[in-house]
């Protein structure tokens, strides 16, 4: 056989053990995605929370989980993945976002919202609605549609009608349970006050199965507060944040101490500027809210699925579903 002959011959042996030997190789590990979603933390105990029952409580959560996590699992966005469960969350009324939410000094209700693109650093945010149904789909408009970051009151409403929102009534956004909050909250003349039963801003972190991360956070606010008045949620930096390079961060509490710190950012320059983990970082970052005074708590998401869902109050609303199959709904602190 000629040494032109033998060479072919190699040649074709090696085009047919190719395709044997690429089947052989382990398939590349798929990327990690996932959720992680807030209620609100504040007074969350078993006791508070019995009057409406533990059992719907857990089952808004997953409710919120499985709407978020369905858009991750067929490749959707981090975006849409948060927006989706946020929706969920802000038409229950067991929450303070959209119905239910909590109403101001006047007996009104002004919604604010805000939304973050990891990758690309976009964000939208609206404050003061009063009748805007979905304020986190708003804010996403906002980010989308406008050159803008940040739209309130008048103007915002005025926005989301260009937009095709047709406006809902403001007392639609009231039930029997924020009334009577509303009442006793009057009744004891003071600006901030427990309602009846455990409410708080809700607020979700996602990572999507292309490495991308987003934050969004939704909130009827403080209790009896003044008409105007502005908190952490909708504030880029502070109650909401998100960037690949470091995290995605939404925060519910005492909004005043929370801005003063400007936790969730700080989170973020604590991984950017110092290598500080992920849990390490928020950790920092909520105690020195708390050393001011300001409870609550947050949640936090890292590009390598890495979480944390740290607070200073006796329990927060939270879950997490992840495609390694770790997922949990929790509500008291020990759990």
């Amino acid at each position: 056989m000629s040494p032109h002959t033998l060479s072919f011959f190699r040649r074709m042996v090696c085009l047919c053990l190719a395709p044997l030997a690429a089947a052989a190789q382990p398939a590349a590990p798929k990327r990690l995605f996932g959720i992680v979603i807030h209620g609100g933390a504040g007074n969350v105990t078993p006791e508070r929370v019995a009057g409406i029952g533990e059992k719907a409580y857990r089952a808004a959560l997953e409710q919120a989980l499985t709407a978020g996590y369905s858009v991750l699992e067929r490749g959707g966005s981090s975006l849409d993945a948060v927006q989706a469960a946020i929706v969920v969350l802000e038409e229950n009324p067991l929450f303070n976002a959209g119905l239910g939410a909590t109403l101001t000094r006047d007996g009104t209700h002004e919604l604010d919202s805000a939304i973050m693109d990891g990758r690309t650093l976009a964000a939208g945010s609206v404050a003061g609605l009063q009748h805007v149904k979905s304020p986190i789909g708003l804010a996403r408009l906002v980010m989308e549609k406008t050159p803008h970051v940040m739209l309130i009151g008048a103007g915002a409403e005025a926005f989301a009608q260009a937009q095709g929102l047709a406006p809902v009534a403001n007392s639609s956004f009231t039930t029997p349970a924020n009334r009577a909050a509303y009442e006793n909250s009057r009744a004891k003349a003071r600006p901030r006050t427990e309602p009846l039963t455990p409410k708080d801003t809700v607020g979700a972190v996602a990572l999507d199965q292309n490495g991308n991360l987003a934050s969004g956070t939704s909130t009827g606010g403080m209790l009896n507060k003044l008409p105007g008045r502005v908190g952490d949620a909708p504030l880029i930096g502070i109650g909401t944040y998100a960037d690949n390079r470091t995290c995605a961060v939404s925060c519910t509490g005492w909004g005043e101490f929370f801005i003063r710190t400007v936790v969730a950012y700080d989170i973020s320059a604590q991984m950017a500027y110092q290598g500080t983990a992920l849990a390490k970082a928020a950790q920092a970052s909520l105690d020195k809210a708390e050393r001011l005074g300001g409870d609550g708590g947050l949640i936090a998401l890292d590009a390598q699925g890495n979480f944390t869902m740290p607070f200073n109050t006796k329990g927060m609303f939270r879950g997490f579903r992840f495609s390694n199959g770790a997922t949990a709904v929790k509500l008291f602190a020990p759990e």
